[in-house]
Parts: C-alpha cells; structure tokens; sequence
C-alpha cells in the first residue's frame, strides 16, 4: 500500500513506505525505505539561437511553460518537442540543448539553447513510369516542391513524411481523374548530407487508361423527370475516366432531383468494368433513400467567424430531409468562402431513428491582408500600393478594401465593400468609392480629377452565368496646365458630370479561374451614361481555352473582345468617355499609341473596336514548376474605327488612322508569382498606322480576359 502526503511545494512532497518493520510506539507498518522527490517553481523560460521560430512560438511548444513545474522529465520531452518542430521544417541538423540558473526566490529560471543549422530543402523529385503524364504536371499537384528561388519565402521545399502521403495519394487521384483508375503511387526519399537536401523518388505503376462507355440512369421514384437528370451528367461517353466527375455527378443529379421535390433521392452509381475495350459502363441509380431528418447541426472551431455564414452555406437547415449529396455540397460551399484551412464534416444519431445530428468543425485561417507593394509597369512606370483587405469582415463574410497607390501617372485613392448575401438573399450588393488622379504627359494632353462610387448588385442566375447590376455617379474635372502639351478638346478646370446605369453579366465555364486549361469565360457589358453626356456603351469580352495535348501544360486559347458607343441623341461621342485600348486589345504598342489622333498628336480614342487573338501557353523545359515560369507564343489584330470619331462637339478634328487594322506577334514569359501573375511580353508589329507609337518590350499583369 502507497500513501501520498502533500506536504508543501519545493519540500518534501511524498513519502513512500515499503516492506514490513515495526515502529517505536509499537504501531505496525509496512517499510522502512523513504523517497524524497523535489519540486520547483519555473520563474521563465527563455530561448537563444532560435531564428525560424519566435519566443511565442516556441513557448506554446513546451510544456513547462503551462505548468510552471519544473522536472528533468519535463524538461527532456520539452527539448524533444522543439527538436521536433525544427525536424518538420527541414532543420535536420538542429540541435537543443538546455541550462538551469537558479533565482533569488528559490526559483529556476530555463534557457533553451537552440542550434538551427541550415534547412535542408529538396533538390530533385523523380518520377518514373509515368508514361503517360508528364513530371511537370505532376509536380504541379503535389504539396510538396522542389527548392527554388522562392523557396525561403514560400518554404514549401521541406520534406515531411506525411505530407509526402498526402501527396501521394494526390498523384493517384490525378490519374483517376484522367483516365487511370488502377494507378498506384509509391515513394523514397534519400537525404544528401553533402548537399543538405532529400532527393524523392516517385515510383508509378499507371495500369490500363479507360474511357466512359454506356451511360444511362435507372430510377424507382415516379414522376421523376429523368430527362432534366441527364443534364447534370459529366461522364460522357468516350471521355476519360474520372473519379470526380463521378462524384459531381452524383452530387448534381441529387440536387436536380431534390429541386424537382424528391428530398430524400439517393443516387449511386453502378460502375461495370469492360476489360476488352478498357471502358466504364455507368448506371446512375436514383431510388428513394431512407426518410431521416436533421434535428440539429453543431459548429464549432470558428471563433471569428459567426454561426450564420456558414449555415447559410447549406442549402438545408434543422428540421429538413438529410441528404448525403446535399451535405457535400454544403462542405464544398463552406471551404470555397476561404475563411477556413480545414472544413470537416461527420454525422452522429438523433434522439430518434429518423433523426441525425450534423457536426461541423472548422479551423480559421486568417482572412486579412495589409501592406505595402511596389513594382513597375512599362504603361505607368514605378507605381506603389498601401491597402487594408479583409475577406471576413467582422466575421460576418462581408468584404472590406482600402487602397492608396500612386504611379509615375497619377494616384488612386479606392474604397470597396460587399455584403455577399444581402438581407439573407443568395444576392451580393456592395459600394465603391474612388478618387483618381492621371498627370498631363506626352500620351495625355491632359490630365483628370475623377472622383465617383456606384452601388451594385450581383444575382446568380445559374451555376455558370451571373449578373450585375450597377448604377453611380462621377465628376470629373480636367488639368490642362503644362505649356509643353495644350490640349484643343478640353480647357482648363472644364468639368464633366455623368450618371451612369448598366449591367454586366459573366459566364464563368473554365476550370480554374487562377490557371484555366479549359472552358469558356465571357462578359458583357452595357451601360447608360447621361448628365452631361447621352451614350450607351457596350462591350464584350471573351476567351476559350483547350489544351491542346493532354495533361501536358500545353494550353492554347483564343480570345475575342469589341465595343460600341452610341450617342443617343446624335451628337459626337467626348472624348473623355471615349475606349481607349491599349495592351489588353493588341501588344506591341504604347499607351495610348495607337487609334486615331489630332494633327498635333492629342490622343482621340475611338468609339468603336474588335480584336482577336490566338496564344500557346506551355511550361518551360528544365525549369522546375516551382520556379512558377512558363512561356507563351501569340498572335494579335486589332481593328479601330477611322469614321464615327470622337472629339469635342462642334469641332472638326484633323485625325491619322490610315491603317485601321493592326496585327502584332511575339512571345511572353510568364510568371506565377507570390504577389500575382506577371508577364513581360515581347512583341514585333506586322501592321500599324503611320503616327502609331510601337514599342518591342512591356510588362503587365496578366489577367483572364
């Protein structure tokens, strides 16, 4: 038998009796051996030689610091844990080590020495048997990257095992996607400590590719329209196989079915394997599922974040039949917000059969970005950006930016805000406000003071097309100062005021917005601008991609764009509202180099325009993917109308647009940068105007459309 006395911190805390001896006072016990422990207070803990990890950091690590108990034992799995830490970024030579000094107050102060070394990165990642898609792609879907020149910033070269694992089974949903179903992933890493960097081996066994064969869709549920079902379908036949289309699918076709009343469809998909001709048949199977019903959903994690954001993500709340398809697209709606780094979902029992709890957890990730950018743009030169974004306002979902920047042009001075469900409706509606300042130069005879803001309103009108809607107001005065260029269009602190109405809409159809390889992306847009003007301005935009050799990185895309403007009443169309393209229509000019133009050189504009072009994206050979590089190859022409020319009215401008088509060639290199996609493009003009102003290099941000 042990007893415990707890006699006073940092004394005798236990005495422990073993054995059997008699006592003075004759009273009979069991031992006769005493074990003295001590206890100590811990006045600090303290840290030296750490740079990867800050104090905070560290001390949220051992457990001493959250006991305040000092012991030999503590201290041994304290080191352990930061040793630890240090092994899973890539500092495999650390070395922790730690001393004791004692205080005044019979205290003992801790300090971790700490002995980083460097970090060991990964040289290579190897890939064999895979013969069918390229390393480059593959690369580009794992976690884990080989060590580039961003590599101290990004620190995604480290090797962890189990994100090795992770990435591994990343690689084999990538070729079930694409046709492998049977694919199976294994790797080695070997560390060089010559090098100080893992080299990882990746060993591939494809199996056989397979297509979609016969696709067809049975159901026990009368009355269900399954015509209107075949249209969620994105297994077509002769495609490749792919386990995600599978599942969105099934996913859709349960939606559809719970849209036409049917809430407790359940849909499967039988898969009947044709070895011979290496295809799926696919049977989706809707019957009607068991009748269950949510009698609660629990959230937890979110500590910002307010209950009802995410709530209004699923499209079902307490008391609604429990659908499985349902619940994934909640999930799937609730990780697209961005506010969480992880969205788990899991299912527990009701208070009765039919019943069944929904649990929620997430972990928040942080949704706020400040600071400071600069960069140059060979449009405006050095320019420079102060800004304030918060994805996650209040944690009530809404979006807040303030911005200052300032260029070698002007200065801009921009205020957004959106409630992406305005009054709980799947509607978004939100404000801007801005005050913009452009400088009198050599492109610009003269220069603007445009302050304004608009309201808008966005509705979805299906998964793919939206709306919006926008309406405001802007002043803008002009600055004709510089003796060097006078303009003839305007004077001085002339002013012009408009309201303006319109709306935009956009068909989204490309599988990642951030790098499409394929689909379709659109807009147009028309709006109606009075006050002191009476013009309607259309514009359209579009651009489809295809790649044109499969799981390659070669993508070609070809992009289409025109616009109007229409002086309602008759008159001539200002200058000051006229198009103005410049690289986004053709590349190869200036600013403001090209498009019809005064005798003197004043820039008119123009009020009406079309373009096309083609463009070859492909990575670049012997670069590593996580170099972020890429090449492109393109074709541009661009047409500017030369008749319906705008200027100031009851002036008859003398104008050069002598060749009213333009085409220009070149190459581009691309790169997918930490602060955004940049392009520098390199270009050779086939066709211009004889006042047009060319120029061989520019470097832009390049954009979707």
């Amino acid at each position: 038998m042990i007893h415990h006395t707890k006699l006073m911190r940092g004394a005798v805390s236990a005495i422990a009796i073993l054995g059997a001896a008699p006592m003075a006072a004759g009273v009979p016990v069991l031992g006769a051996v005493a074990v003295q422990a001590q206890e100590q207070l811990v006045a600090s803990v303290l840290f030296e030689g750490n740079r990867r990890f800050p104090d905070s950091q560290l001390l949220a690590m051992v457990d001493m610091s959250a006991s305040g108990i000092f012991s030999q034992q503590r201290l041994n799995a304290d080191i352990e844990s930061i040793r630890q830490a240090y092994d899973r970024d890539g500092f495999n030579s650390v070395s922790v080590s730690a001393r004791t000094e004692q205080t005044a107050d019979g205290r003992v102060r801790v300090i971790f020495e700490i002995n980083e070394g460097e970090r060991a990165g990964i040289a290579a990642i190897n890939f064999t048997g895979n013969n069918s898609i390229g390393a480059g792609n593959l690369k580009g879907a794992m976690l884990t990257k080989e060590s580039g020149i961003l590599s101290w910033l990004l620190r995604d070269d480290t090797y962890d095992e189990q994100k090795m694992a992770i990435d591994r089974e990343r690689i084999r949903l990538y070729y079930a996607n694409r046709g492998f179903p049977d694919a199976q992933v294994n790797s080695v890493a070997e560390y060089d400590a010559s090098r100080n960097a893992y080299f990882v081996n990746v060993t591939i066994n494809e199996g056989q590719k397979y297509e979609f064969g016969d696709v067809g869709i049975e159901t026990s549920i009368n009355g269900l329209n399954t015509d209107v079902l075949r249209g969620t379908v994105r297994t077509g036949q002769g495609g490749a196989y792919s386990v995600t289309d599978l599942q969105k699918s099934i996913e859709d076709m349960a939606y559809e079915a719970t849209a036409q009343g049917y809430s407790f469809a359940d849909v499967r998909a039988r898969l009947d394997r044709d070895v011979a001709t290496n295809t799926f048949n696919v049977t989706y199977l809707v019957d009607e599922g068991a009748r269950i019903y949510v009698e609660r959903i629990n959230i937890t994690g979110n500590v910002k974040t307010r209950d009802f954001v995410i709530r209004r993500e699923l499209d079902f709340a307490e008391g609604d039949p429990f659908n499985r398809s349902m619940v994934v697209r909640g999930r799937n709606n609730i990780d697209a917000l961005g506010y969480f780094s992880k969205v788990e979902m899991s299912t527990a029992p009701g208070s009765a059969p039919d019943k069944v709890v929904l649990n929620i957890n997430v972990e928040e990730t942080s949704t706020g970005e400040y600071g400071a950018t600069a960069g140059y743009s060979t449009t405006d030169g050095i320019l420079g950006e102060l800004s304030l974004t918060e994805r996650n306002f209040l944690g009530r979902g809404q979006y807040l930016r303030a911005s200052i920047g300032a260029s070698q042009s002007g200065r801009t001075f921009d205020f957004s805000f959106t409630e992406p469900r305005f009054m709980g409706l799947k509607v978004s509606a939100g404000v801007d406000a801005y005050h913009r300042i452009n400088d009198e130069n050599s492109t610009s005879y003269y220069g603007t003071e445009a302050t304004g803001g608009q309201l808008r309103i966005g509705v979805p009108l299906t998964s793919a097309l939206n709306a919006q809607f926008f309406g405001g107001f802007e002043r803008k005065v002009i600055k004709d100062t510089d003796g060097t260029y006078t303009s003839t269009l305007v004077t001085n602190g002339q002013e012009f005021n408009k309201a303006f109405i319109g709306y935009t809409l956009t068909w989204n159809g490309v599988d990642d917005v951030k790098s499409p390889t394929e689909g379709l992306y659109a807009t147009f847009t028309q709006q109606y601008i009075g006050w002191d003007h009476n013009l309607l301005r259309s514009e359209a935009k579009a651009r489809y991609f295809v790649p044109l050799i499969p799981d390659s990185g070669i993508v070609a895309s070809v992009r289409g764009q025109a616009g109007v403007i229409n002086s309602i009443g008759g008159g001539a169309v200002h200058a000051v509202e006229a198009f103005t393209p410049g690289s986004q229509l053709i590349r190869g000019f200036e600013s403001r180099g090209y498009g019809p133009r005064l005798a003197s050189g004043e820039y008119l504009g123009t009020t009406m325009y079309a373009g096309i072009s083609g463009e070859i994206e492909f990575p670049i050979p012997g670069l590593p993917e996580s170099y972020g590089l890429s090449g492109a190859v393109w074709a541009d022409a661009a047409w500017i109308d030369s008749t319906n020319l705008p200027g100031n009215p009851g002036t008859v401008a003398a104008t050069s647009n002598d060749q009213p088509l333009r085409t220009s060639v070149g190459a581009s290199l691309i790169w997918d940068s930490p602060f955004g996609p940049l392009r520098g493009d390199f270009a050779h003009v086939l066709n211009k105007s004889t006042d047009d102003r060319t120029q061989l290099f520019q470097f832009t941000i390049s954009t979707l459309l």
